[in-house]
């Protein structure tokens, strides 16, 4: 190499002034030097990230760095190379070895990207695995949630079913009390009508029977003075009846009870039964003189 190489600055192959590079073996060289660490590093990239998770999708940003990379230092060459004093020969080398040079890495890009994708969807088919045979971390603390969670809400819907439970028995046992209290309440009124309907049946019995007496006694003493006479204690006749005489007829005006009555402690059926034995005693005598 006629000219020294000063370095690299900024990933740009830079050389002093404008003299041009005669010998092509060096370019070569040189770009061989620019060539293998980023290569190596992108395979150690690649190598490294693909035993993680995230392994696939940093090495894709690596592998699109390099591609980037390349394509810059690609630019800025044949940016440089116009104003390098060379001839049109060496010029269409550098050019056809620049394009050269950009298809192997769109190669290796692809190639990258293919592996990269192949690695990713491995990984993605192992976690997958793990999880349907319950083995996967990512799987497992969320199951120990969801289970946990589910004892929770069971033992809280079993203590509410409890309660609920005990709330319904409650309440069972209101209404049945409240039907028994109802039930007593309209038994003990039924009593108290029967009795005061039974009351008010005797008392009306009562006063028919001590407005009978009267008129069946008033009735069979004016017979008895119209066809008799007057009649003394002994049975014998002392004078004319009243009916003789013309006298006005005194009869007994009908009793009328009022105030407190006797309650008599026999049903109704008894009642009736005892007062029909007594009309028929009163019609078969046919006279009130022995009463």
């Amino acid at each position: 190499m006629d000219n020294d190489l000063n370095g690299r600055r900024n990933g740009v192959i830079t050389r002093n002034g404008s003299n041009s590079v005669n010998n092509s073996q060096d370019m070569e060289e040189i770009i061989d030097r620019e060539d293998t660490p980023e290569s190596d590093k992108c395979a150690h990239y690649s190598n490294e990230d693909s035993d993680s998770e995230f392994g696939a999708s940093a090495s894709e940003e690596d592998s699109s760095g390099i591609y980037y990379y390349f394509l810059i230092v690609y630019i800025i060459g044949n940016m440089r190379i116009k104003y390098l004093d060379v001839d049109e020969e060496e010029y269409e080398r550098r050019r056809n070895l620049f394009f050269s040079e950009m298809a192997d890495l769109e190669k290796q890009f692809l190639a990258l990207k293919e592996q990269l994708y192949a690695e990713r969807l491995t990984q993605i088919d192992k976690k997958l695995e793990e999880v349907k045979a319950g083995r996967a971390q990512e799987y497992l603390q969320p199951l120990e949630e969801l289970q946990e969670n589910m004892r929770v809400r069971t033992e809280v819907a079993g203590i509410l079913k409890q309660l609920k439970l005990e709330n319904v028995q409650c309440q069972y046992k209101a209404e049945i009390m409240a039907a028994k209290q109802h039930f007593e309440s309209e038994t003990q009124l039924l009593k108290e009508q029967i009795r005061q309907d039974l009351e008010e049946k005797l008392k009306r019995l009562e006063e028919d029977r001590n407005s009978i007496d009267s008129d069946i006694w008033e009735s069979c003493s004016t017979k008895k003075r119209k066809k008799y006479g007057n009649i003394s204690s002994n049975g014998y006749e002392y004078g004319p009846g009243r009916d003789q005489l013309n006298l006005p007829d005194r009869r007994r005006k009908p009793v009328t009870v009022s105030g407190p009555y006797i309650v008599y402690m026999l049903k109704e059926a008894d009642i009736i039964e005892d007062w029909t034995s007594i009309r028929k005693a009163i019609k078969a005598s046919g006279s009130v003189a022995y009463f």
